[in-house]
């Protein structure tokens, strides 16, 4: 079992139970699944295999190529091009990767001064912006062809965003000071 889902059942769990004043477990908010997700553009489609293999080698999960669904002259884009890839994680591989994210990956990035409060999106899901996939230790940063950003979605039961706040805070993530 992964140490971050056995401190989120041993701490806080009681501690979520006790401050929302909740009186059933099933009320607590969890992480229902957590989303990755790397948009390629129009110069990196070359290297989708490469950035397709560095984005399994960081979740542990072999990711989904998502296609265009409609034709957009502006962006040169036609129907069915391959415009990304994404990885949904759930159970024991998304608390392995929350907690190499919270632990590892975010203090490796430059001048990191915490994430973001106000990425919630009013239902309790929460959204970070990485700018380069170097910072996860399953990199090697001179094998990289080209950097490449993902988004991370943490997808959450909670019914409003100061319940899932908390629960990210206890977990571990670090949020920037107002």
């Amino acid at each position: 079992m992964s140490t971050l889902k056995e401190k989120y059942k041993e701490e806080v769990i009681p501690k979520l139970k006790e401050s929302l004043g909740l009186s059933n477990v099933m009320q607590i908010p969890r992480c229902a699944k957590v989303t990755v997700n790397m948009g390629v553009g129009n110069s990196n489609r070359d290297n989708l295999e490469a950035l397709c293999g560095e984005l399994a080698s960081i979740t542990g999960q072999k990711p989904a190529i998502t296609k265009a669904k409609k034709s957009i002259s502006n962006f040169k884009l036609r129907e069915g091009m391959t415009v990304g890839a994404k990885v949904t994680l759930r159970g024991n591989k998304m608390y392995e990767f929350l907690d190499r994210l919270i632990n590892v990956a975010l203090p490796r990035i430059r001048d990191f001064r915490g994430v973001s409060q106000r990425s919630f999106d009013g239902r309790g899901n929460y959204t970070l912006g990485i700018r380069e996939q170097s910072i996860f230790s399953e990199i090697d940063p001179n094998d990289v062809a080209a950097t490449q950003g993902m988004d991370v979605t943490i997808v959450t039961t909670a019914r409003h965003d100061e319940e899932a706040r908390q629960m990210l805070e206890l977990l571990g993530m670090p949020f920037a000071k107002k």
